[in-house]
């Protein structure tokens, strides 16, 4: 089995693009119940790279498919939007869908590339989560996992035998 988490950035200024004081404690608090990663991964944004870094994981690589979800997405499904929100957006067909599968390709190489029993940290925003979760993992029951992802939340993958098995919310 691997292990691929992804998670939100920290709290941030909004005037600023790096965390406030506030995000780099709720960070590196997080990060201390987190556990081992063959790899790390955020966009390239600052918030999320210092995310990663505050939790006590220092950034293999960026990667700005995970930096945006682009204005077509948030046209057709504003964030903030909850899991079945997006999950309906992405079986529209448009440019949610689009998105959803370029975000399902990267991460099936992604854990592909990881050692067995291995995992992968990925640190993002917030929409950008919610559409790695269902692109993952269409067949979950996203009206049940609840609301948009807050600072510092995001969800556990699990794959086995070439596809992934389930998703988990993790809530802060």
């Amino acid at each position: 089995m691997k292990t691929l988490e992804i998670r939100r950035h920290s709290l941030r200024n909004r005037a600023q693009p790096d965390l406030s004081e506030e995000g780099l404690a709720l960070a590196n608090l997080v990060g201390l119940e987190m556990g081992q990663f063959d790899r790390v991964l955020a966009s390239p944004l600052p918030r999320a790279i210092q995310t990663a870094e505050a939790m006590g994981y220092p950034v293999d690589e960026t990667v700005e498919l995970l930096a945006s979800m682009g204005d077509a997405v948030d046209l057709e499904c504003p964030w903030p939007a909850s899991f079945g929100e997006y999950a309906a957006a992405s079986r529209q067909n448009g440019p949610t869908t689009r998105y959803a599968q370029r975000l399902a390709d990267f991460y099936v190489k992604l854990v592909e590339s990881l050692p067995e029993g291995g995992a992968a940290l990925v640190v993002n925003h917030g929409g950008v989560v919610e559409l790695s979760a269902i692109a993952c993992f269409p067949s979950a029951d996203y009206g049940t996992l609840g609301d948009y992802i807050d600072y510092c939340e995001g969800v556990r993958l699990t794959w086995e035998d070439g596809k992934f098995t389930s998703v988990r919310v993790l809530r802060v």
